[in-house]
């Protein structure tokens, strides 16, 4: 499916991003991984970057050199208080952690892609972000305007033999999530591997014809 592409991998050292890595590899890509920091896996070229830093991401994409796929999986979730005691603080760190990681990448991906006359973007918005929930306005801001730019960039960029596209999420089975919730059933969440599937799908040939598309992947959900 991916054979002979490089996918260059953000938040790779995460549950979902440590799938994406091994289910990419065995559809034959080249992985590169980008991370604060890296727990020991192999198989992929590493680069420790700290992507909501413009700068750092610009000259991290340069190190790397050419790319085929993007998957912006680099992001994090809390909970917080209701929207209108949202910290400042809080509003800009779901932010911060969730869009600017998005924008940075694809700031510094795109035009290596448009160079290359190809390519494909997959990022990671929120099923729970296509409408706003109690104690989550942050977060959903957030994965609402990953969501929007994956739309604007798909608009932008289909003439130019480029596919953006994103999955949508509801419950990830990760051990954080499993700690948070210990009481639920893991068996109906989306296992990381079921998602990085549809992500390597997004980003191959066989999905050329797709732009644009906010997939749900719910599990049992």
């Amino acid at each position: 499916m991916l054979h002979g592409k490089t996918v260059v991998i953000t938040g790779a050292n995460g549950a979902l991003g440590r799938a994406a890595c091994a289910v990419a590899a065995e559809h034959g890509a080249e992985v590169v991984a980008l991370d604060l920091r890296f727990d020991g896996q192999a198989g992929a070229r590493r680069y420790i970057i700290d992507l909501t830093d413009a700068n750092a991401t610009s000259a991290c994409f340069k190190a790397v050199g050419g790319l085929d796929v993007l998957f912006n999986i680099a992001g994090g979730f809390a909970m917080g208080p209701t929207a209108h005691t949202t910290s400042q603080a809080q509003w800009a760190h779901m932010s911060r952690i969730n869009f600017d990681t998005v924008r940075n990448a694809v700031e510094a991906a795109v035009p290596v892609m448009l160079a290359r006359g190809r390519g494909s973007i997959v990022n990671v918005g929120a099923l729970s972000a296509r409408e706003g929930q109690p104690n989550m306005a942050a977060y959903c801001v957030a994965k609402s305007a990953v969501m929007r730019l994956t739309e604007s960039l798909a608009k932008e960029l289909r003439g130019a033999g480029i596919n953006v596209n994103a999955v949508l999420p509801s419950l990830i089975d990760t051990p954080t999530n499993r700690a948070d919730m210990p009481d639920a059933d893991f068996s109906r969440w989306v296992a990381p591997r079921d998602l990085a599937q549809v992500m390597c799908f997004l980003g191959s040939d066989g999905a050329r014809a797709i732009h644009g598309a906010l997939v749900p992947v719910t599990g049992l959900v």
